[in-house]
């Protein structure tokens, strides 16, 4: 298993301003590594920074159950670089919350339902990813990569780099800048639309599909097999890595940059 080392846990770093239910953390990381967000209830925003320094900040919102001072931050390093969770308190029942990167770690919030806001200012060549539960993630133009995750909220991503983002409720907007991507791109909803802007000279094998919407392109698609208004699997240029495209109630767009 890979080593990982917690930098600050469940403190206040940096300026005296900071009220005591807040949070800032500021680092700096390689290029092609990633900054990772993970909260479960609130939005995260994502910004372009103006320098080589990352910065996060927190602001937390007390709910009806709960106290927001036994939500606390965790900040993890680790080979692909830093991890940054809002950690709410363990449920006894359950295994304990862990702040872990990527697909690993557990967040449960044992009845606190405290919202953390996240705003983070990424540099450029550093790579950003935001995941919460409850909130909306919204990038601006970062010049990294962009992956963006929820299930009860909208998302807007937008990167000169690639960019991939999947909700359940809510829509997705995302913009892309390259198309070199490896493996599979995906973009999935339930109840939402999904508009992935891409460079014109994208080639990629799509397939797309709505129960509830309708599907538009401004990309030429050589069709492959049955295809309906609702449904399709085809050929953008060249062809290339695959483009999941999926929702149930709303309408999928593939739109050129520019």
């Amino acid at each position: 298993m890979r080593a990982m080392v917690i930098l600050a846990v469940a403190g206040l770093i940096a300026a005296p301003a900071l009220q005591a239910q807040d949070f800032e953390w500021s680092g700096r990381l390689d290029a092609g590594q990633t900054i990772e967000i993970k909260g479960v209830n609130g939005d995260v925003h994502a910004m372009r920074a103006s320098g080589n320094e990352i910065e996060v900040k927190a602001r937390k919102h007390e709910g009806r159950r709960g106290e927001a001072d036994e939500v606390t931050f965790e900040v993890v390093e680790h080979d692909g670089g830093i991890t940054i969770c809002a950690m709410y308190p363990d449920d006894p029942d359950e295994r304990p919350n862990r702040c872990e990167p990527g697909h690993g770690g557990h967040m449960n919030t044992n009845d606190n339902d405290t919202e953390v806001d996240f705003e983070v200012r990424v540099p450029a060549r550093v790579n950003f990813v935001g995941k919460t539960v409850n909130g909306d993630v919204e990038t601006d133009r970062l010049g990294g990569n962009a992956y963006a995750y929820t299930v009860n909220g909208g998302i807007t991503v937008t990167a000169d780099g690639i960019v991939e983002a999947s909700t359940v409720n809510g829509s997705i907007h995302a913009s892309m800048g390259r198309a070199d991507w490896g493996g599979d791109l995906e973009f999935h909803t339930v109840n939402g639309s999904i508009t992935v802007e891409m460079p014109a000279g994208v080639g990629a094998e799509v397939r797309a599909s709505t129960v509830n919407g309708g599907l538009e392109s401004d990309f030429p698609l050589t069709i492959q097999g049955r295809w309906g208004p609702r449904r399709l699997t085809g050929t953008i240029g060249d062809g290339g890595h695959r483009l999941d495209l999926e929702t149930v109630n709303g309408s999928i767009r593939l739109k050129r940059v520019g």
